[in-house]
């Protein structure tokens, strides 16, 4: 019951907004995991600075809400799932800001990549060795992220001739 002061008044809105920003946070981790960068951002569109923003993933990191190597390691094991190659596995945790520390143990996860291309070209040719539909294919893995070394090797397991 009694009158606060302007002073007091803004300490408490302050901390009701921070608040309202740490819950923000959480729900957002809960919808989907995020990576520290993807949660600043949707952090910062709540008009966070980038102190709080700093301070609220710190938190979430030690409540285990926020975990760049799980979530790296997720986005890997996804988009490998999907028939992706590497480079398109790379710049996919490039595009949602996961720190690089954690590419390498995400990416170790991949294991032979030859019987996603294997099955590619087999769905895509269906035994054509026609050489536009070839390059076609050839074209659409590369697109995927798969290398042209590991399109090559895929061609001559299928019975074409491939020149380096």
């Amino acid at each position: 019951g009694r009158e606060l002061s302007e002073e007091e008044a803004d300490r408490l809105q302050d901390a009701a907004r921070r608040s309202g920003l740490k819950a923000k946070a959480i729900e957002l981790l809960m919808r989907r995991p995020q990576s520290r960068k993807e949660l600043g951002r949707r952090l910062a569109e709540q008009e966070a600075s980038q102190e709080e923003i700093e301070a609220i993933c710190d938190r979430m990191e030690e409540l285990g809400y926020l975990n760049e190597e799980e979530y790296a390691a997720r986005v890997v094991r996804h988009y490998a799932a999907k028939g992706f190659g590497e480079r398109k596995l790379r710049d996919e945790l490039y595009r949602r800001g996961i720190s690089r520390e954690f590419w390498e143990d995400a990416l170790a996860q991949i294991e032979d990549n030859s019987e996603v291309i294997d099955a590619f070209l087999e769905k895509k040719l269906k035994g054509d060795h026609d050489p536009k539909a070839v390059k076609k294919a050839s074209e659409a893995l590369a697109r995927r992220g798969f290398s042209w070394s590991e399109i090559g090797d895929a061609l001559r397991r299928y019975g074409m001739e491939v020149w380096d």
